[in-house]
């Protein structure tokens, strides 16, 4: 069944006739539109936008069309929490976003003041959801789930070799790099070394120094694509072989696009590929007719607005403290399969696995045990 007749037929019962049209309820889209994060706003944008017009296909919600903004939060808490205060005085029902984990928790007590939801496809810090707001929710996982999924790797694959972890200080990328140490240190490995360096930064040559100082095999990056493509673009200019690991935002092109094919061998973690959920064939094939790629964030990005509509529907009403309640009393078909929510707004189905990136710019999902 196609998640458009999916949708339509959960909502079915609440559409009111076509001849009784009613306002347009309009949602908003709070992600990085500019910065070196455009790339995967861009999937942000594309995932909801379709989304919006398959729910409005299958006779819209509450018998009201959907409509969507898209506002720019630039990957930055401040520009973020601009953005929220902004939406809470046009009083939007819900918000898909944010995608950096700093501007998810920036924005999310001015929506919580406003009372609305905001369901972010991507914003992994354990911060978001453990500050025990009422209206958060995310169709990823979190820093503590992916952070181990990398240690186990590097556990089996790099052990008695030396690895290293570096972070840009943000909420993201120090999230990923603590977790990720925890959990081998938990096990008994001590990483090499531990460094920061500054967001934006782009000259990295006296930490690859040290990488080559140190014989450092591994390195893990919490970062995001460009700090990270530009680390290992520029040990592969010092003649350094080690093998650069990350975490799920490094799924994005702007990654392949700074390193060409030196980005051959880089890893990161990232959930299941939902392009392998048969439910989301039809969907992945209105995409592909637009000429998208559901790759990255797409999907999850869908899967947000489809699951917050489908709540919607159950709830009767658009009321976000009524709607969140239902998202989390619930289980939802979506494009990623079926989801649940804990009471902090967490998907309980989570698992991370291991991605690849190889010399052509494609990113593969690696079976278990592959991978090096």
């Amino acid at each position: 069944m196609n998640a458009p007749k999916l949708i339509g037929l959960a909502l079915c019962a609440l559409l009111a006739s076509p001849a009784a049209s009613a306002q347009d309820i309009t949602i908003a889209i709070a992600g990085p539109v500019t910065g070196s994060e455009a790339v995967s706003g861009r999937q942000m944008t594309d995932g909801a936008e379709l989304a919006v017009a398959d729910i409005n296909a299958a006779g819209g919600l509450l018998g009201r069309r959907l409509k969507f903004t898209v506002n720019d939060d630039a990957c930055d808490p401040r520009q973020a929490r601009s953005v929220a205060e902004k939406l809470a005085g046009t009083n939007v029902p819900f918000v898909v976003g944010h995608f950096c984990s700093g501007a998810s928790i920036a924005a999310s007590e001015v929506y919580a003041d406003a009372g609305i939801p905001a369901i972010t496809p991507a914003s992994t810090a354990t911060k978001l959801t453990d500050g025990k707001l009422w209206n958060v929710a995310r169709v990823c996982g979190r820093d503590d789930q992916q952070g181990p999924a990398a240690a186990a790797h590097i556990l089996k694959a790099f052990a008695g070799k030396n690895v290293a972890i570096l972070h840009d200080k943000n909420t993201y990328g120090r999230g990923l790099a603590d977790e990720t140490r925890k959990a081998l240190n938990a096990a008994g490995f001590r990483e090499k070394m531990f460094e920061s360096f500054n967001r934006g930064e782009v000259d990295f040559s006296a930490i690859v120094s040290r990488l080559k100082r140190e014989n450092i095999d591994l390195v893990y990056v919490g970062s995001y694509p460009q700090e990270a493509g530009l680390i290992l673009r520029q040990m592969r200019e010092q003649g350094l072989k080690t093998v650069l690991m990350s975490g799920d935002a490094l799924y994005d092109r702007t990654f392949s696009s700074i390193t060409g094919k030196d980005a051959d061998g880089a890893l990161f973690t990232f959930g299941p590929d939902p392009r392998g959920n048969p439910a989301a064939k039809a969907v992945i094939d209105r995409f592909k007719a637009k000429g998208i790629e559901p790759e990255g964030y797409v999907l999850h990005s869908y899967t947000a607005v489809q699951v917050w509509a489908l709540a919607a529907a159950k709830a009767g009403t658009i009321d976000g403290r009524q709607v969140m309640q239902a998202l989390k009393a619930g289980e939802w078909d979506t494009v990623m399969g079926k989801l649940s929510f804990d009471a902090k707004g967490d998907i309980k189905q989570t698992g991370y696995v291991l991605w690849k990136w190889d010399g052509r710019g494609n990113a593969v999902e690696l079976a278990p045990g592959k991978g090096s």
